[in-house]
């Protein structure tokens, strides 16, 4: 595992400070499943200058989510054969760690791969896994014939009252997932009494990657946690009659992903603004309606900006405007990859044709890296 100094290093590589920022998507985009697309190595080859460094800022958002993001950077730079710092990748749930408020909170997660870990990184102190609670309450999870309980255990454990619920990515055993999520969220946080659907609040959710489907392998894609979600919200309405709110949805097309995106672009440029920022993806509903969203985003905070000004005195006694300068870059220009390109619908979103249109269109991501080239060069 590479140290802080040399992670500080890659991140703040540039010897001058750029006005361009990269986002890349990973599934679909440099990788499909566990193999690389052959264009993405070429792509990358042509952003690194003599000393191996990229040239821009570049951060790898994915919506994957069932590893901590030190893992996934160090399987991304084994996979494309570049160093890549955990400071350059954006998983699904890595803006939770901005969300101070729960992290002191008793939190019930959900998911695979080691989401204590995962969620103990985060800042989250009080974790409680869906097995965990499975353990403490056998008698909640009936559907696995195989499983359930011949005697009542005892456990020495007593699991406190669970606050909030994050759900990482789609479980393993959605039936099981299913059952204790909508006994936690109808007990309020006491999954060992009996429902009461007429609670006046709903215990807090926070849902990362709403990807109904993702690409791999197989010739069609397959099911995402967003899937899961529909499952789950399905249950909660048929149950209570009432829909199920979430506090917070992260992961691309949510702009909280491209907000810290972007902080992380800042800080390997020194912490200087960016003109520009590129996102290249495969799927119209998260990668370009997200890269869109945001640059709407940027525009609108940008013309606010520009009307909120400042009146300071010259020497003559004279009241002028100044404007404050601006922290965000100043676009976000969407490029889709059209060979892997994805198109479905998205959970609840009402989608804009100009969401939904690229700024530009690539054959691969190669092409994609070629047409920033271009943009940026000083000739053009």
């Amino acid at each position: 595992m590479w140290s802080r100094g040399f992670r500080l290093q890659l991140v703040r590589q540039a010897s001058t400070v750029r006005q361009v920022g990269v986002l890349f998507d990973v599934d679909g985009v440099l990788l499909r499943g566990g193999s690389v697309i052959p264009a993405a190595r070429r792509a990358l080859r042509k952003l690194m200058d003599q000393n191996q460094n990229f040239l821009f800022p570049v951060v790898f958002v994915t919506n994957a989510g069932s590893c901590p993001r030190h893992q996934k950077a160090q399987q991304l730079s084994h996979l494309l054969d570049v160093q890549i710092a955990p400071e350059q990748v954006v998983l699904s749930h890595s803006p939770l760690h901005m969300m101070e408020t729960f992290h002191n909170k008793c939190v019930l997660v959900s998911g695979q791969g080691p989401v204590t870990q995962i969620a103990h990184s985060l800042g989250f102190q009080k974790v409680v896994t869906v097995e965990e609670l499975s353990e403490q309450h056998p008698l909640l999870d009936m559907v696995d014939h195989s499983r359930r309980p011949t005697s009542t255990p005892s456990s020495s454990r007593i699991l406190p009252q669970m606050q909030a619920i994050i759900l990482f990515g789609e479980p393993i055993r959605w039936e099981t997932n299913l059952q204790l999520i909508v006994d936690v969220l109808l007990t309020n946080g006491r999954p060992g009494c009996v429902y009461d659907t007429r609670l006046s609040a709903q215990m807090p959710v926070l849902a990362c990657n709403m990807d109904l489907l993702w690409m791999a392998e197989a010739p069609s894609p397959r099911f995402g946690h967003g899937m899961f979600l529909l499952c789950l919200e399905s249950i909660y309405r048929k149950m209570t009659g009432r829909r199920l709110e979430y506090e917070a949805v992260l992961g691309k097309p949510s702009l909280f992903t491209y907000q810290y995106a972007e902080q992380l672009l800042r800080q390997q440029n020194q912490n200087h603004k960016l003109s520009t920022i590129y996102a290249v993806g495969d799927n119209l509903m998260t990668d370009i309606y997200g890269a869109n969203l945001y640059n709407r985003y940027l525009a609108k905070h940008h013309t606010d900006m520009m009307s909120d000004t400042k009146l300071v005195a010259q020497g003559t006694g004279t009241l002028v405007p100044v404007v404050e300068e601006l922290a965000f870059a100043a676009q976000c220009r969407s490029i889709l990859n059209v060979s892997e390109t994805m198109v479905h619908g998205e959970n609840d979103l009402k989608v804009e044709p100009d969401l939904v249109e690229p700024s530009h269109m690539v054959e691969d991501v190669e092409a994609a890296v070629d047409l920033m080239l271009q943009q940026e060069s000083p000739n053009t």
